[in-house]
């Protein structure tokens, strides 16, 4: 077997990078020459500009695998903002009712449920590290051709040109929803507390920042992103005070407001001889349980895992068959979380009477659920 593996990584977004460093942090980081190719520009984090409107819910599991390579101490360096409770609850009902769900940590015996950080900033804190290793970083590069290496990793998205390049074909769900982004000052402090309100047309997630701001994903129909795209800032703070209810008082913009369409997407296959796909390459889910970024450094811990263990063995880091045990590891888990995010979306978005009574009953058994309750948080949380 030959000494130095060539692995090129296609996407420098939180997924590739993240796998990027694991591999250079790795015990068999000396047999590897790894390069990340991507399009865009190098993204760079700057503490003297406002919260940039991308954020992602980190879970408990996924700091620590950035703190394995390294990362997570740069970003609790600069800012990010913990979370200590969630509330969860149907249009129909109040947060404060039997039927609401609540997750604090301090039943789960944490210091807090996870951290929402700037992506920016998560793929700056990654590069540092990066930058300090002996992976070739190729920003602004644009590939119409597959390179040639030991192993190609598609961490570039769901629109991924790795996966269509290699004919991987994909199955699409669409939710008929579009998320409309942005960043508000609530009347009321936010506590460090998540919130969901589930509506009709999809869920509004209100997400703590750490300068007390919130940052809103509101899924709802295109239309009705259309017309909060185009309003002014006073009318869409209305608008979205009205969809959260006024459990956080008056709403009052203040950022930059974005949108774009939803969908979910599951890649038929994760690998094929020589390829890999990891993220949203692979699969892509609905945000409503900030799920996304998570699975993906998920996929990026398993993979690595898988190749390092590979290699140990005197096996080729390319081959079907290793790349094979990351798959079975990582595609049936992907699969059930993303089915269970469109069903949970598909059992709110109803006009049923009849649905609405069932869902509120059995929220309240599940709060009431004991093991089965800890269980699923645990699993939301990445902790064990």
């Amino acid at each position: 077997m030959k000494g130095r593996f060539r692995i090129i990584i296609v996407g420098g977004g939180i997924t590739g990078l993240a796998f990027a460093a694991l591999l250079a942090k790795s015990r068999q980081a000396d047999t590897l020459d790894i390069t990340v190719i991507d399009a865009a520009a190098r993204p760079e984090y700057s503490s003297g500009e406002d919260i940039s409107l991308r954020v992602s819910a980190i879970a408990n599991g996924s700091t620590e695998l950035l703190n394995s390579v390294g990362s997570w101490s740069a970003i609790q360096e600069a800012r990010m903002s913990p979370y200590s409770m969630m509330r969860v609850w149907d249009e129909n009902d109040s947060p404060d009712t039997g039927s609401a769900l609540r997750f604090t940590a301090s039943e789960f015996a944490l210091p807090q449920l996870g951290f929402i950080v700037e992506n920016v900033l998560i793929k700056d804190a990654l590069l540092k590290v990066l930058d300090e290793s002996n992976v070739s970083l190729q920003f602004d590069t644009k590939i119409e051709s597959l390179p040639d290496a030991d192993l190609l990793v598609g961490a570039d998205g769901a629109r991924s040109f790795l996966r269509d390049a290699v004919g991987i074909k994909t199955k699409k769900w669409p939710y008929e929803q579009t998320a409309v982004v942005t960043h508000l000052t609530p009347e009321r402090k936010h506590d460090a507390t998540a919130n969901q309100r589930f509506l009709r047309d999809g869920p509004l997630g209100m997400l703590p920042l750490a300068d007390g701001r919130i940052s809103v994903v509101w899924s709802t129909t295109p239309e009705t992103a259309k017309h909060a795209l185009e309003a002014s800032d006073d009318e869409l703070g209305h608008l979205i005070t009205d969809a959260s209810d006024g459990v956080l008082g008056r709403l009052t913009v203040a950022g930059p407001k974005g949108a774009f369409p939803l969908a979910a997407q599951h890649a038929d296959d994760y690998v094929r001889q020589g390829v890999a796909l990891i993220g949203d390459a692979a699969h892509a889910i609905h945000p409503l349980a900030g799920q996304g970024a998570n699975l993906g450094l998920q996929d990026a811990a398993e993979l690595a895992d898988v190749l390092v263990d590979a290699i140990e063995k005197g096996l080729h880091p390319g081959d079907r068959p290793v790349l094979r045990r990351y798959e079975r590891a990582r595609k049936g888990a992907n699969l059930t979380m993303l089915h269970f995010m469109t069903g949970l979306n598909s059992l709110f978005a109803t006009d049923s009477r009849l649905l609405g009574e069932i869902r509120l009953a059995g929220m309240r058994l599940f709060n009431r659920s004991g093991p089965i309750r800890e269980r699923a948080v645990k699993v939301a949380l990445g902790v064990k």
